[in-house]
């Protein structure tokens, strides 16, 4: 049986005042695949069945924790884990904040 990908958004946006429009955007989503590429408080490269494999930068602040939300070290995170990352899309970076392991091999 295949890993499924799939992503989960969701928005948030404000405005602000008729003197002086501020509007700020902010969009997360999740993502899940097994890692093929990992270097902790860096990046990570992600293989879906969505296709190509999708790589994401780390944001300075990064919580690795178990499906069961246990908070774990970076080091638990190895090549062929099964994981679920969780990010926020800046530009043309997907900036984790977050990532979930759901599957150790």
């Amino acid at each position: 049986m295949g890993l499924v990908a799939y992503g989960q958004t969701s928005s948030t946006t404000t405005a602000t005042g008729t003197s002086g429009a501020t509007e700020t955007t902010t969009t997360t989503t999740e993502s899940t695949g097994t890692v093929t590429d990992f270097t902790p408080g860096q990046m990570m490269v992600l293989r879906t069945e969505a296709g190509e494999p999708m790589r994401y930068k780390f944001g300075k602040t990064v919580t690795y924790v178990t499906a069961d939300g246990r908070v774990i070290d970076a080091s638990k995170v190895r090549k062929d884990s099964k994981v679920r990352v969780h990010y926020i899309k800046s530009g043309d970076d997907m900036v984790v904040d977050k990532v979930i392991v759901t599957e150790r091999d």
